[in-house]
């Protein structure tokens, strides 16, 4: 099955420095235990603006669509936010390949519950490859996974692997509070 009631997709290219800040969250809520109602995706680069557009014909409704990308909202590197499709300025949010995310989010908003978490990159490469978050970056991991917990209405103590070995999880830690407010930045 291609999607579950929640998707959870993180954009980016790791091949570009921050770029490759969906993909790390994604990979550290790959090792979370979720339930069987979402789905977490790498979206890749240029994959998301297919993913969206498929999720209109979706065997199994997509009710909520948490997207999970770097976003220049002129905060410090590190910082997130929630940001909603009205939020985004025609053409402000784009893919590597130039095509218009915001389209197939303005078609799906409608229908799906979408939100946005963008976190403010430092370094984008553009040009060479650069592997890696920079540290202001890959510090916002775990605070974004939180959000997205909080977000889909997951305890962060109830996803935790039986093992606890997430790089965060302090000893005898349960449960997380992303400590924000829906709409505020993060």
């Amino acid at each position: 099955m291609l999607f579950r009631e929640i998707v959870i997709a993180g954009c980016g290219n790791p091949l570009f420095g921050d770029d490759g800040f969906g993909p790390a969250v994604v990979e550290e809520l790959q090792k979370l235990q979720l339930p069987d109602n979402v789905k977490v995706v790498d979206a890749g680069l240029g994959a998301p603006h297919f993913l969206f557009t498929l999720m209109e014909d979706a065997e199994v409704p997509v009710k909520k669509l948490v997207i999970i990308d770097i976003a220049d909202f002129g905060a410090n590197p590190g910082d997130v936010t929630k940001l909603r499709p009205e939020d985004l300025p025609p053409g402000a949010y784009r893919d590597a390949h130039s095509w218009d995310l915001s389209e197939p989010l303005q078609r799906l908003k409608d229908v799906i519950d979408i939100t946005i978490i963008g976190c403010q990159p430092k370094r984008v490469a553009s040009h060479e490859f650069e592997l890696g978050l920079t540290e202001e970056v890959e510090r916002a991991i775990p605070k974004t996974v939180r959000i997205v917990l909080e977000e889909i209405g997951v305890e962060y103590g109830a996803a935790i692997n039986h093992q606890g070995t997430h790089l965060w999880a302090s000893p005898g830690e349960t449960t997380g509070d992303a400590g924000e407010n829906p709409g505020e930045q993060a």
